[in-house]
């Protein structure tokens, strides 16, 4: 009787033990299998595959949406900024080069020159594929995204082998690289061969790292490869933090400064510049937060935009990405100067709603989609709020296929 007792004992140790050793197996294999993307949430992306993989009907349209841009994709590029046929106002070809938007030929100057502003309007000629890199660089970023998160839902490595061709195109291949700066961006004719605003045009390259970082287990990109990414970023944030132009830009108070903001937090993170990251996070919220939200939540510098409802939108949704990074360093701007982060939220949230007209006078209807990616991260956050009943006001059938609801948060 005593020997069968000792039997059920010791069985009942070696299978506690082996449930245990079992657990830290998951753990760890759950904590491997999360992506270490830096933007985006890797355990939302992980939590998403396995809806995938399970056959969830609710990602289908936002799934649909992502191979369809993934497919397009593949049959495009590489792009470089070797291939405009005006060279940058340097003379090197290597040189990012782009022109301002809202900038147009002076009617009453038989030249056109200087160029003058028309707030909200873009000039077609901004975005000219013989002269600029705007569309380029736009592409590197919303391609690589999707093909990134393509690769890694799916698992076909045809995505990852077109986002690497890519990346080294952009980044590392000497023939086509880009020069890490923007000296020449958002040009004003007539005025000068390079604007701070033109700083604002980094931050799509946001958009293609993260999908660099989804590649990982694919042979198409190799450790080499992201090394030297991980290099040129680092020259990029060393142009970021003493260029010239770039410091104007930090300078400003507006959406510029905040999306000089997020992005330069973003490179220092992706070049593994922690302090440079965490001194903006510290920064942000007297620079940012404060300065920019009035205690009812509203931003008087984007309220006296041609087009307030959406500047509005695009400010706060630079705010919360520096928000969500700022967590990477342990800096809390959630919930900063007495939740003005929410507070801007709060004033703008109603609006998803057709019935309530926006108050402000604007050159363009309002979009009530850019509210999107905004409320999709508050659920997260402010998690004590109904942003839910917000988001479910706006159109069924454009929220469906959002890559939000794969992952975020993304760069705008």
């Amino acid at each position: 009787m005593v020997h069968t007792e000792l039997k059920i004992m010791n069985w009942f140790k070696i299978t506690a033990v082996a449930i245990l050793l079992t657990g830290f197996a998951i753990t760890a294999y759950a904590q491997d299998a999360i992506p270490q993307t830096i933007l985006m949430d890797g355990k939302k992306l992980a939590e998403t595959k396995s809806r995938i993989e399970k056959g969830d009907p609710d990602l289908k349209p936002a799934l649909d949406a992502l191979l369809e841009a993934a497919d397009a994709a593949l049959e495009q590029g590489p792009y470089s900024v070797t291939d405009k046929e005006v060279v940058a106002p340097s003379g090197d070809k290597h040189d990012y080069a782009s022109y301002s938007r809202y900038w147009w030929p002076d009617p009453e100057k038989e030249d056109g020159l200087p160029y003058i502003r028309r707030d909200g309007e873009t000039n077609p000629d901004s975005q000219s594929l013989k002269a600029s890199d705007r569309q380029r660089i736009e592409v590197i970023g919303t391609h690589n995204e999707a093909l990134g998160l393509a690769y890694y839902f799916t698992g076909d490595e045809k995505y990852a082998q077109k986002a690497a061709q890519l990346l080294r195109a952009w980044f590392l291949d000497p023939e086509t690289r880009m020069n890490p700066n923007l000296n020449h961006a958002q040009c004003r004719r007539g005025h000068n061969t390079g604007t701070k605003s033109g700083v604002l045009d980094g931050r799509m390259m946001v958009r293609g790292l993260e999908g660099a970082l989804l590649l990982e287990g694919s042979s198409a990109l190799s450790d080499a490869d992201l090394q030297g990414i991980r290099d040129w970023v680092g020259e990029y944030l060393k142009w970021l933090q003493s260029g010239k132009l770039a410091l104007e830009e930090a300078a400003a108070t507006n959406n510029h400064g905040t999306f000089y903001d997020a992005q330069t937090m973003y490179f220092a993170l992706f070049s593994g510049n922690k302090e440079a990251a965490a001194k903006i996070a510290k920064q942000a919220i007297e620079k940012r937060v404060l300065a920019q939200i009035k205690p009812d939540g509203t931003m008087p510098e984007e309220l006296a935009r041609t087009r307030p409802n959406f500047y509005s939108n695009y400010n706060l949704h630079a705010l919360f990405v520096i928000g969500y990074l700022s967590g990477k360093v342990d800096v809390d701007i959630w919930n900063a100067g007495e939740g003005r982060m929410q507070a801007a939220l709060d004033y703008l949230a109603p609006y998803a709603d057709p019935s309530k007209p926006w108050p402000h006078e604007s050159i363009k209807e309002n979009d009530r989609m850019n509210l999107f990616p905004i409320l999709k991260m508050a659920t997260g956050v402010y998690q004590e709020s109904n942003y839910q009943k917000q988001l479910e006001m706006l159109p069924l059938e454009d929220r469906q296929i959002r890559r939000e609801n794969l992952a975020y948060p993304l760069m705008r």
